[in-house]
């Protein structure tokens, strides 16, 4: 059937008009869509339990940024998601409960502009690490990052004798000056402080950190004499951001969501 040119340039304006009036797709959608994805990833990995926490900063607005209310993480769904400022107040009129430590996550946002996410966990393979004066150090490829350093947080040196928490703003910026620019400090008997420049990466280091520390162990209790990634080659190891990791975990976790689980 030969259709008449004047008819198909009238049709091709209609269609393109019909794109144009279409609602724009709202970018902080799909971070509260990854942001859930994460928690749900990190819980099925264990490097959360009930306790622990994932946000991620706002594209919208760079001074905020997303997370969950005080919710075991692979029970968070889009509708468990607030929005915060960096001084860790509630975007809105939420009575919802808080984490109690989310004073982490707004003090590394303030101390680091590239940081895009922050993971704070009580991952048992780290405990040892942070309690010990046995260094964290890079034993494979996806977990080179590592060589770049990873501190141990004192509480004790700033504020004393405490539960360990991180309960306030000025806990919140010691924990971030021992940060300073690596990819992860642990906690000295509570855990560690996972930052990464895109959800997606911070997710990422987590799984491989977990990862990393338990090989670490295993090979100190085979030998004394242990083959660590040298700071080159840790530079070297890890380029993609875990981006075809993230595509497997995320299409799990959502597909487990969707189900119901």
């Amino acid at each position: 059937m030969r259709v008449n040119r004047r008819d198909f340039v009238r049709c091709v304006s209609i269609a393109a008009a019909s794109l144009r009036k279409m609602p724009a797709q709202n970018p902080e959608s799909n971070q509260i869509d990854d942001l859930v994805a994460a928690d749900r990833i990190l819980a099925s990995h264990e490097i959360v339990d009930a306790y622990g926490h994932v946000s991620i900063r706002s594209d919208r607005n760079p001074q905020h940024y997303l997370m969950s209310r005080s919710l075991a993480p692979e029970l968070v769904t889009k509708d468990d998601i607030l929005e915060y400022d960096l001084d860790n107040n509630v975007i809105g009129s939420s009575k919802a409960a808080l984490f109690l430590e989310r004073f982490i996550h707004g003090e590394v946002y303030k101390a680091r502009p590239d940081v895009k996410a922050v993971v704070h966990c009580h991952t048992p393979s780290l405990i040892s690490f942070g309690a010990t004066d046995v260094q964290l150090r890079p034993i494979f490829g996806l977990a080179g990052f590592i060589a770049e350093g990873i501190p141990v947080f004192e509480i004790r040196k700033t504020a004393g004798m405490t539960d360990l928490l991180i309960r306030d703003s000025a806990r919140g910026k010691a924990l971030a000056q021992t940060l300073g620019n690596k990819p992860a400090a642990l906690m000295r008997g509570h855990g560690a402080v996972v930052v990464g420049t895109s959800l997606p990466l911070v997710v990422g280091r987590c799984v491989y950190l977990d990862l990393n520390a338990r090989i670490q162990a295993q090979a100190m209790a085979l030998s004394k004499n242990v083959t660590y990634l040298t700071p080159e080659e840790g530079k070297l190891s890890v380029a993609d951001d875990y981006r075809r990791a993230w595509e497997l975990w995320r299409r799990k976790a959502m597909a487990a969501l969707a189900r119901g689980n």
